[in-house]
């Protein structure tokens, strides 16, 4: 395959413009440039809430999670 036929991204649905494939190509090089953030991907290794499935299956009438 030739460098002219690669191609990095590809358009699924509608028609993108090659301005909106460079500002995508930008944003995407820069975040993978970046360093990473050792805080941050440890603190988001939990999940903030909690399952539905996981909870009790009884509350009280006057209980503030109802």
């Amino acid at each position: 395959m030739s460098n002219a036929t690669a191609t990095l991204l590809k358009v699924e649905k509608g028609n993108a413009e090659p301005e909106e494939l460079a500002a995508i190509t930008a944003i995407l090089l820069a975040r993978a440039a970046a360093p990473e953030d050792t805080a941050t991907a440890a603190a988001s290794s939990q999940a903030g809430w909690r399952r539905l499935e996981r909870t009790p299956g009884f509350r009280g009438p006057r209980s503030w999670q109802g």
